[in-house]
């Protein structure tokens, strides 16, 4: 089996990126629940003939859809030996507890965070966005908050640029605030949260009577990767007292590359930040990842002290407090491992050259599609992300030709780019995460984008014809 997965990834280019799943394989899923047992041998060739082949194909340097890391050898070997410890990193005093505290005191090296800093290993930052919304609703609220609920008359709202993701709705959703109450500011040219709108938001919401008391700034948007001006953010949510959040679900690693580091200006100044590891970071699925500058104020909004998980300053119940205490599982596998490995065996630098040449990439691809008159670039390339489309000339719907194209590439097996709305247009979305990724996977996406653009093209003509 792992000389099986070697072999995947070595051989990775002659495969497909993705390919539509054939019924008998779908067929192969819908098989009663098993009485009794299969030898090894054959459940892993179902595995080989029916899952394998049909995996969504982040692993592959061709693959362009969404912000997906490629993951490392080093990685899955990790995640083997997690499974084979089968840790619970929930509580007690056992070492993969230390091994994920030692992550949080690097993550709060590379951010400039205080050592008092708490973190925790989620599975992405929709998680990660919904704790930081937590401890700030805590923090606005009081102690009471968690017995009581939100008190009346007591409305909190929030903000986030309206290029956010929406996880963060979705956090206002679960926390009981309602999503309503984020305030989704417009942007800019850059893609950036416009800073005036946002300061007329917060002055109109308390002389309506209500209280803000969280703005989250964005490193990576989802659409186009852009940034925003977290200076600003930060300046501005210290005058009105409120939790200046980032979410930096891919863009928050930047910071391991000098020369993208200037970029995430201000992150240091933020009260919480979420990251991904299994993006950017190339650490298998899933790595995600909250810091917390006040490790008080965050151990305050979770931990509780149910009698069966009693703390003792000796044995197997001591070293409070524990990872539960910081978030809403008990229950935990043990991710901090495989980013652990990650960073050990390949290092910071090396991690950090790899974000920064997958941006060297994106330029690239901007250029390339500057330099085509049947392609349109719809947005600025601010990291790694490029925004495009087939300007199809003469075609009636450019939106649904696009969407076709985007199928057509997918469907070719060559590239794997994504679909996106920019500015109201349609959009080819080219996300360059793969640490695997060279120019001339760029070079086959333009190539197969043109080639298969001109077909439909020229099919369309003869249709109307």
């Amino acid at each position: 089996m792992l000389d099986d997965m070697f072999d995947y990834l070595q051989g990775i280019r002659q495969r497909p990126v993705w390919q539509p799943v054939p019924d008998q394989a779908r067929a192969a899923f819908r098989s009663p629940l098993p009485a009794q047992g299969s030898d090894l041998a054959d459940v892993h060739q179902q595995f080989m003939d029916n899952i394998l082949p049909y995996a969504v194909g982040n692993t592959h340097p061709g693959f362009f859809g969404w912000v997906h890391g490629g993951g490392t050898a080093a990685g899955m070997l990790a995640e083997m030996l997690a499974a084979g410890l089968n840790a619970n990193c929930g509580g007690r005093d056992h070492i993969p507890i230390e091994v994920e505290r030692q992550v949080v005191r690097w993550m709060a090296e590379l951010f400039g965070f205080p050592s008092s800093s708490s973190g925790l290993f989620v599975t992405g930052s929709s998680m990660a966005n919904m704790i930081a919304v937590l401890v700030a609703r805590y923090r606005a609220l009081g102690r009471e908050v968690r017995s009581h609920g939100i008190p009346p008359k007591r409305q909190l709202v929030a903000y986030a640029s309206a290029g956010a993701h929406g996880c963060i709705a979705q956090a206002m959703d679960l926390a009981g605030l309602g999503s309503a109450n984020l305030r989704k500011i417009p942007m800019n040219a850059r893609f950036q949260m416009d800073i005036t709108a946002l300061e007329t938001a917060i002055t109109a919401d308390r002389q309506a009577g209500l209280q803000p008391f969280f703005v989250a700034g964005t490193a990576g948007t989802v659409d186009v990767g852009a940034i925003d001006e977290l200076p600003l953010l930060a300046a501005i949510a210290e005058r009105n007292g409120l939790w200046f959040h980032v979410d930096g679900a891919y863009g928050a690693l930047a910071a391991l590359s000098p020369e993208l580091r200037p970029l995430l200006d201000g992150i240091e100044l933020a009260d919480s930040i979420a990251c991904d590891f299994h993006k950017w970071g190339q650490v298998p699925y899933d790595a995600g990842f909250i810091l917390v500058r006040d490790g008080e104020i965050h151990l305050d909004t979770f931990a509780s002290r149910d009698t069966y998980l009693r703390r003792d300053a000796r044995g197997m119940a001591a070293n409070s407090p524990w990872p539960c205490d910081f978030g809403p599982d008990l229950s935990r596998g043990f991710r901090a491992l495989k980013t652990w490995f990650t960073f050990q065996v390949f290092g910071a630098q090396r991690i950090g050259q790899v974000i920064y040449e997958t941006c060297l990439l994106a330029r690239y691809l901007e250029e390339r599609i500057q330099a085509q008159p049947e392609l349109e670039l719809l947005a600025p390339v601010a990291l790694n992300i490029v925004c495009f489309r087939h300007r199809a000339a003469g075609h009636a719907d450019i939106d649904a030709f696009n969407a076709a194209l985007i199928a057509d590439v997918q469907e070719s097996g060559i590239a794997a780019p994504s679909a996106t709305t920019v500015r109201g247009n349609l959009a080819i979305r080219a996300a360059i995460v793969n640490h695997r990724t060279g120019q001339s996977d760029i070079d086959a996406l333009l190539d197969a984008v043109l080639q298969l653009g001109a077909t439909r093209l020229s099919l369309t003509n003869t249709e109307s014809a």
